[in-house]
């Protein structure tokens, strides 16, 4: 019996990997969506969005389920109510991944992103890819080393988030208030996307340690 309870906690981490994974190609395929005008893209994520809900359902549904049969102390507690958060970060995540696959349709069939800030836009998609695959290797692996490199990582993505605004606040702009409100909340969601995931590790380091680390720590 009791190897069938932890049987069944290694099956919701490896879901939490299963809807990392999914949001990480959401995302590469709502960049893809963005940047090149791809409604078929975009449709994919959106229509894709069920599955990571469908998982986020099921994970909370297992956790509460082993709450209430197994009653759970310590390190097991510590692993349920870890992963009931992580997945609600996660799920999230799937969310942004949308919001800029639903920018992209309502664009299309232009691209929501001038041509002067693809190459920055294109960079944020890809810093928001390495996020979510090392995120997804840190929930496998409890890897508490590269979960202390998300938050460096992240670093980079809001660095790149200020250059978007140095842009549309230069008087030199022409892209006009529509694409500007575009940009910004693409974004936005590009900059929150990646903040779900360094939450993630957080809450991995505080899964495997018992520590929680606040972001000046981090």
């Amino acid at each position: 019996m009791r190897d069938q309870y932890h049987d069944e906690l290694d099956a919701i981490t490896a879901s939490l990997v299963d809807i990392t994974r999914l949001a990480g190609s959401a995302i590469n395929r709502a960049t893809q969506a963005l940047l090149d005008a791809d409604l078929q893209a975009a449709e994919s994520v959106i229509s894709g969005d069920a599955a990571i809900d469908q998982l986020y359902a099921d994970v909370e549904a297992r956790a509460m389920d082993l709450l209430a049969r197994q009653q759970p102390v310590a390190s097991d507690l510590r692993t349920l109510i870890t992963s009931l958060r992580m997945v609600a970060d996660i799920e999230r995540m799937g969310d942004l991944a949308l919001n800029i696959a639903k920018v992209a349709r309502r664009r299309y069939p232009a691209s929501a992103i001038p041509s002067p800030l693809h190459a920055t836009v294109l960079e944020m998609g890809q810093v928001a890819q390495r996020i979510v695959t090392k995120c997804s290797s840190v929930i496998a692996g409890r890897d508490l080393e590269a979960a202390a490199e998300l938050e460096r990582d992240d670093d980079v993505m809001d660095e790149l988030h200020k250059r978007l605004f140095t842009v549309l606040l230069d008087p030199g702009w022409k892209g006009g208030i529509e694409s500007a409100i575009d940009v910004t909340l693409c974004g936005r969601y590009y900059e929150r996307f990646c903040d779900h995931a360094v939450s993630v590790a957080r809450r991995v380091i505080y899964l495997v340690t018992g520590e929680r680390v606040a972001a000046a720590e981090f």
